[in-house]
């Protein structure tokens, strides 16, 4: 249970806290990133809900109860390997998709750098630390956050491939984590499964 708050309580982080989260303030969003994040609140939350039926079965010595929370916990482990495949495959997918996300805005804010656009790509810069695409000619008149190094930090379509690199390998460990606990659920479930059964046996 305590495991399936984590990856919650991590993966709302990532969405809402993280600087990813200022690429779905708008109507477009990376949607392949998104969806891992939501695969992996949604494996948290049924994590929460299977270690709840666990520890019924423990404590009821339910044969029934632990056998369910054993085949839970294989569905999530499966679950747990796909989508750390989907993440690994997809991930140049979910780059593309948020560094064509940064150009719009900067081809938009090109086109009328007043009002909501000069807001929209100020907010990508400071939550990226980042101005511009690289060239520093381009740069002039861009609403560039206050001390940052330029023009080291005027790449923002690199940054933006760090930022995702940085938060998939993120999620990769946490997924590995996730599944060192599943594996260890499962044959402790299976022992005291086997326990009760023979202790039924005896008596």
């Amino acid at each position: 249970q305590l495991a399936g708050l984590a990856v919650i309580a991590f993966g709302l982080w990532l969405r809402f806290g993280g600087p990813m989260a200022e690429f779905a303030t708008d109507k477009k969003s990376p949607e392949l990133f998104f969806m891992g994040l939501y695969v992996l609140v949604g494996a948290g939350a049924i994590m929460s809900a299977v270690g709840f039926f666990g520890c019924c079965g423990a404590a009821r010595e339910s044969q029934c109860l632990i056998g369910t929370f054993f085949a839970c916990l294989l569905v999530i482990f499966a679950g747990e390997v796909t989508a750390g495949v989907f993440a690994f495959i997809g991930k140049k997918v979910a780059i593309q998709e948020a560094q064509k996300i940064y150009e719009d805005a900067y081809e938009d804010y090109m086109k009328n750098p007043v009002g909501k656009v000069n807001s929209t790509i100020y907010r990508y810069h400071v939550a990226l630390q980042c101005c511009g695409k690289g060239n520093v000619e381009q740069q002039t008149g861009l609403p560039c956050p206050e001390n940052i190094q330029l023009p080291k930090a005027s790449n923002c379509l690199a940054e933006i491939q760090n930022v995702i690199d940085t938060q998939l390998r993120l999620v990769g460990i946490v997924g590995i984590a996730i599944a060192s606990i599943t594996i260890f659920g499962m044959i402790f479930s299976m022992v005291l499964c086997c326990t009760i059964r023979n202790m039924r046996e005896m008596i």
